[in-house]
């Protein structure tokens, strides 16, 4: 899918379908911006300042949305802290400065864990019509606090296995609490780990197959 790219003097709107998990962010809180339910243009960058597109983008956790200055530099800034949130029924969203299968891939991004995404590793909704279920409050783990809360976090696809994320990381619920504190895991995306998000080899009994990625 073309990468769509909008400009106005302020901000320039880059717009990734194929990342789009429609959280539906941009159109709830700023439909004046992301127009929804219209043919032909949609994004109208100039309704709105260069914050107010920022904080649009940081409200979108796929990365499907992303910002820049007019010149082409960067308008978004590392996250203080790294974080995935674990969502309900649903992906893992990322925060933090990422490589992803050895790209670096900005600072947002949802990658499957229901095994079923034809876009592995990132989610396509896959999970909605699978049915898949999993909660996005799993139980909090004993963890110290990390000597280091951000930096680059690499998350490798593993063949048929588990994402091997390295870096510091804080694993958060979907209502915002820390349940654990890791510099190296693996997360599970077979969609069939009894220790959810964790991996825990269930991948191997059930035949999951990852493709390329």
């Amino acid at each position: 899918m073309t990468i769509e790219v909008v400009r106005s003097d302020d901000v320039t709107v880059e717009f990734d379908g194929s990342r789009c998990i429609h959280s539906r962010n941009c159109v709830l809180h700023h439909p004046d911006v992301f127009v929804p339910n219209v043919q032909g243009e949609w994004i109208h960058p100039e309704r709105a300042s260069a914050a107010e597109v920022l904080e649009i983008a940081h409200n979108c956790p796929s990365g499907a949305i992303q910002c820049r200055n007019p010149d082409g530099s960067a308008l978004e800034q590392a996250p203080i802290v790294n974080l995935v949130h674990v969502r309900e029924n649903g992906p893992l969203a990322f925060y933090a400065p990422l490589t992803v299968d050895g790209k670096e891939d900005g600072f947002r991004a949802t990658l499957c864990r229901c095994g079923e995404s034809r876009n592995k590793p990132y989610c396509d909704q896959s999970h909605v019509k699978s049915g898949f279920t999993a909660t996005g409050e799993p139980a909090a783990k004993d963890s110290e606090a990390l000597a280091v809360r951000d930096g680059e976090l690499r998350i490798d696809p593993t063949q048929d296995g588990p994402l091997h994320v390295s870096g510091a990381l804080e694993v958060v619920t979907g209502t915002g609490k820390t349940i654990d504190r890791v510099m190296d895991t693996y997360l599970c995306r077979c969609g069939h780990s009894q220790n959810k998000p964790y991996c825990d080899g269930s991948h191997a009994k059930v035949g999951f197959r990852s493709a390329n990625a």
